[in-house]
Formats: structure tokens, sequence, C-alpha cells
């Protein structure tokens, strides 16, 4: 957490909040959380420098500015970028505690990057740099050349599980283990199956369902399991429409069999129904 859904809530909150905006200062409150910049160097490149577009790529949330340069990041398990108004009480002051750098923007608002356990980061990085960066990153499992076709060219041959396949980030993008869990079980299909044991229909049946679980999430701004939140601080809704994540032990939503949890197959928790998942 967060995968592609929070992310991109996150970009098109922070797009239509800060885009346009002038980076007037920079705070780093704890240095570890930074790549290929020092608190000097993205202070010197950034301040002056206008947001021009907020966009996502796989789960990274990347801020274009006018100087060419783009602030990279990744909030991988608990990080979060908050827009401040400014105001007592924009911001929660638990989630105060725990930023880790604030970008101040010339209309007085503030721009955080909050990480309770740092273990996302925030990269700076020239035009070059970004563009060998994400060219090493797999397809985008909301871009319409993501086909039954191209995902059973990721899958065929593989001997590895399903689900470990749908999360290398080489291969396709964004999907972490909560969507990985639910686009299988939605596809009927067993997570520990080989990539290359898929029939064409099923690798269809698959296709579908990862596109309908992380669209299904978007709408409803992304899944609060535990600490992700928006760019204003709010909890997404998807965690009411979870069929699987989270609930080994209880009967499944499709056959009422009992969901079974196991770490086995990738080292993360893996939850499927052993009846109706094949």
């Amino acid at each position: 957490m967060p995968e592609l859904p929070e992310t991109e809530t996150i970009a098109r909150d922070l797009d239509a909040g800060v885009r346009g905006a002038t980076i007037s200062g920079v705070t780093v409150h704890r240095a570890d959380v930074l790549r290929e910049a020092t608190p000097t160097e993205l202070a010197s490149r950034v301040v002056g420098a206008r947001i021009e577009r907020v966009w996502r790529r796989a789960k990274l949330v990347v801020l274009d500015l006018s100087t060419g340069d783009r602030l990279v990041v990744q909030p991988r398990f608990t990080g979060a970028l908050l827009i401040d108004s400014g105001a007592p009480g924009a911001i929660d002051p638990r989630e105060r505690s725990f930023v880790r750098v604030t970008l101040d923007l010339a209309d007085g608002r503030h721009l955080h990057y909050r990480d309770i356990r740092c273990l996302g980061s925030v990269a700076l990085m020239a035009p070059a740099r970004f563009a060998a960066y994400v060219g090493a990153l797999g397809l985008e499992p909301l871009d319409p050349s993501f086909t039954a076709a191209h995902l059973s060219g990721l899958l065929r041959g593989s001997r590895q599980a399903l689900k470990k396949l749908l999360q290398d980030q080489k291969r396709v993008v964004g999907i972490g283990n909560i969507y990985a869990n639910e686009s299988l079980w939605r596809a009927r299909l067993d997570p520990a199956r080989l990539g290359r044991s898929l029939t064409d229909a099923e690798v269809r049946r698959l296709r579908d369902a990862i596109v309908a679980v992380l669209e299904a999430s978007i709408a409803v701004r992304g899944t609060s399991f535990r600490d992700y939140v928006d760019a204003h601080g709010a909890r997404g809704g998807f965690v009411e429409q979870l069929k699987v994540y989270g609930k080994a032990g209880s009967p499944c939503p499709r056959c009422s069999t009992p969901l079974v949890g196991t770490h086995a197959i990738d080292g993360r928790t893996t939850v499927y129904c052993p009846h109706c998942q094949r």
C-alpha cells in the first residue's frame, strides 16, 4: 500500500489542487526519505519552480516541474502527500508528527510528504534519469494496450505463480497484494497456478477482472486498510467492497466455503477460496 488506485487518487487530487503553484521553499525533516538529491540540492533545484502537472506512473506520484525536473514520490506502505492550507485544523495533528518533507507554496499553502515508517521515498530526477527509470517498468493495466493478448504474452512460459506474476512491476505495474488477491478471486483463478497453465479464456477473464477491480477501487478513492489517506487526509472506501483480502476464515462471498490464508506463494498473505478458484 498504496497501490495503483490509491496513487491514482492522490495524483488526481494534487493535479487539481496544486497544478500551477510555485514552490517557494523546502523543509526536509527526515533526509533518509530522499533519493538522488541531498536536502541542499533538492532546495536549490525546486525552489522557484512551478508545478506543471501531477500524474501517476505505476505506484509512483510524479510532479512535473517547470525546470524539467520531476519529483517522484513512492509512498510504499505508509506514505502520503497532503495538501495543507495552513489554517488551524487543516491537517490532523497526528499526521503532522510524521511529516518528512514539506514544500512551501507561494500562495501560502504547503504540500507535505508524510510517512509513518519512512519506507517510501522522494526522488528528484532530471529528464533522462526519469525516462530510464520508468522505462524499466511494465505496462499500465488501465492502458488500452493492456489486452488479453498482451497479458497472455506476459504469462506465457512462466513457471511462477499467478499472484507473484501480477505483482512483478516489470511485467504489469500498480498491482500489489490487495488487488492481486481481489482480481484472482474475481477471475476464479487459484493464486498458486503457474502463469503458463492458463487457457485463452482464463487469460481474458483475468484481464477483465484486473481492470474491473482497479476501476471500482478508483471510483471510491482506494482502499484504506491501515494508513492510506488521500491528499486531503480522507480515507478510501473500497475496503467495504473487498471480497477476500484480510478475510481468511470467513465464508467465500460466492460459494460460502471458508477462505484460506497462506504465506506460501510469495511470502505475503494470500487469501483465496479453495473451492471456486481453480
